[in-house]
């Protein structure tokens, strides 16, 4: 990962945007549809900045400037100036899907989103704002936090009752409401799978073997297991290395070795 993704609450904030034109025009209706304020000087003491010039030279003195006063800077086209990148963006409120590439090639970025941007219904955002309205709820079905959550992502499964994909044909909150109401809930008992590793190559995984790596809660692996196929598991699942799965272990817990 050569950035570090991150949603930025900007209601009401102001960001500075330098630079006129339809690449100035195009970063401010982002920063609007955001929520953010428009400022044209330091004035308005920003935190990001928006550099929109086609000179280079006046673009990279102006980036300078503008991060010598602690700014955040992106350059427009020119992403060895910029701090942070903008990415394409799948608008699904509250759902958020942004994909980037570094500055590599906003092409490649925005042919993905038009690829994934098919996929989702257009919908999901009920689905994501019914689970919101749903936490006092789901709290009391399920004290216990860890317990919860397994429960959500059963629930979240292809084919299960609130699949983002799907959601059984129904609106999302239809869905969730739906699956609360069912006598019979998720199953959330702790349970191990194995992979054998074919290949260091994640995309050599199964499916069902990258839906274990990024639901898991325990990753007890070899030593030598690439960190490649490790990067696809949950950033705040517990790591261990070995090959034997803790008496108290709760949840998915997965055992990755190589083949032999």
């Amino acid at each position: 990962m050569e950035q570090l993704p991150i949603f930025l609450n900007l209601a009401g904030q102001p960001v500075l945007v330098i630079g006129t034109g339809e690449a100035a025009e195009a970063k401010a209706r982002l920063i609007t549809r955001a929520g953010g304020r428009i400022v044209t000087d330091v004035a308005g003491s920003p935190r990001l900045a928006f550099v929109a010039l086609e000179d280079e030279a006046e673009a990279t003195s102006a980036a300078a400037e503008l991060r010598a006063r602690g700014l955040l800077v992106n350059v427009v086209d020119r992403p060895a100036l910029c701090d942070f990148t903008t990415p394409a963006i799948i608008d699904r409120a509250p759902v958020t899907i942004a994909i980037g590439s570094a500055g590599a090639s906003a092409g490649l970025a925005k042919a993905l989103r038009q690829r994934l941007e098919a996929l989702l219904p257009a919908d999901l955002g009920r689905l994501a704002a019914a689970l919101s309205a749903a936490r006092t709820v789901l709290r009391m079905r399920w004290p216990d936090k860890d317990a919860r959550r397994r429960a959500i992502d059963t629930a979240l499964e292809p084919g299960a009752p609130l699949d983002p994909f799907g959601a059984g044909g129904e609106q999302g909150d239809v869905a969730v409401a739906r699956w609360l109401a069912a006598p019979v809930m998720a199953d959330t008992a702790s349970r191990a799978e194995l992979i054998v590793l074919i290949s260091a190559d994640p995309d050599d995984l199964t499916v069902k073997q990258s839906r274990w790596l990024a639901s898991a809660d325990l990753i007890v692996h070899s030593a030598d297991t690439p960190a490649a196929i490790l990067a696809r598991g949950r950033a705040d699942a517990a790591r261990q290395v070995g090959d034997a799965v803790p008496s108290d272990a709760a949840g998915l817990t997965l055992v990755i070795r190589m083949a032999d």
